[in-house]
């Protein structure tokens, strides 16, 4: 009897976090200016509902600092509507900025600012910065570098709102030019 409890418990506590992992979507959502550096990390998402507000996780640029090897963006964590926070992979460098949510809605597209290749002789970043269109039209643009340009908006969740993030960093490097966060891709749930 004991084993048919703990194996009802162990299925029960298994189908609970593959659906936080595996949650079905109706759409990808990506840019054509994301950088083309680093390893796509594991697709998160929302246990359940939506994103509704984000945070990233900026390496600050530095006036002083003349030989400083500046990565700007590292991170990108959507905060959901059930209250939980979610992440793909993050660069190692920089704080957590001030969290931007929707006033109505949640999170339907997105911009990325990137900025692009400068040569050997020049630091590159790559991504570095990132805006959200919210349901209901409010425009949110996160707290980062202003360096590079905003490139073209994705397409809009059909129905919906986006519910999962996918990141492409780069592996921080002892020697070289770091660049951090290069692309993202995010999903959409009915």
């Amino acid at each position: 009897m004991d084993l048919s409890i703990g194996t009802a418990l162990f299925l029960i506590f298994s189908s609970y976090l593959s659906d936080a992992k595996t949650r079905n979507y109706t759409i990808e959502l990506s840019v054509p200016n994301g950088g083309p550096c680093g390893k796509w990390g594991p697709i998160e998402f929302c246990r359940k509902g939506y994103a509704n507000g984000f945070t990233l996780k900026v390496d600050p640029w530095e006036r002083f600092q003349v030989f400083k090897d500046d990565t700007s963006l590292n991170g990108i964590r959507l905060i959901c509507t059930d209250g939980s926070e979610i992440q793909s992979a993050v660069g190692p460098l920089g704080k957590w900025t001030k969290t931007e949510t929707c006033p109505e809605g949640s999170l339907i597209s997105f911009s990325l600012r990137v900025q692009e290749e400068r040569g050997i002789l020049l630091d590159d970043t790559s991504a570095d910065n990132i805006r959200f269109s919210c349901e209901h039209g409010a425009v949110l643009t996160g707290h980062s570098n202003d360096w590079g340009t905003f490139g073209p908006w994705s397409a809009i969740c059909p129905q919906g709102a986006i519910c999962g993030i996918r990141t492409k960093v780069e592996p921080q490097m002892e020697k070289g030019d770091n660049t951090a966060l290069n692309d993202v891709k995010f999903y959409c749930c009915d």
